[in-house]
């Protein structure tokens, strides 16, 4: 099992920053996929980014080029670093685990205001 939390959500404005931090339980190294999704009132949960365990990476097309996502193994944690923000960005942010199952934190809240 894994466990995971998030923290770093906030409120920011249109054209800003801010870097969400998904710890795990465990160690990562192994982990086959972590990643973000992002949940949006009334819509339904959709992927940002995922990190392999070799350390390839996918982006939803919406953040290429905005957002990275990476991991710092010794500390358990991956990361998402959002830059150049949009009103459309605003939405609960999941961390992701797949190994031997499917495991999700309890979510962070990203707010861009226009």
């Amino acid at each position: 099992q894994v466990q995971l939390a998030e923290s770093g959500g906030g409120l920011v404005q249109a054209g800003g920053s801010l870097r969400l931090s998904c710890a795990a339980s465990r160690s990562i190294f192994s982990i086959t996929v972590m990643g973000w999704y992002r949940q949006a009132p009334g819509k339904q949960r959709d992927l940002v980014a995922t990190i392999r365990a070799g350390g390839s990476t996918n982006y939803a097309d919406s953040v290429k080029g905005r957002f990275t996502i990476s991991r710092d193994i010794a500390q358990n944690t991956i990361y998402l670093q959002m830059n150049s923000l949009k009103p459309e960005d605003t939405a609960v942010y999941y961390c992701n685990a797949q190994h031997y199952g499917t495991y999700w934190g309890q979510g962070t809240q990203v707010t861009v205001s226009s």
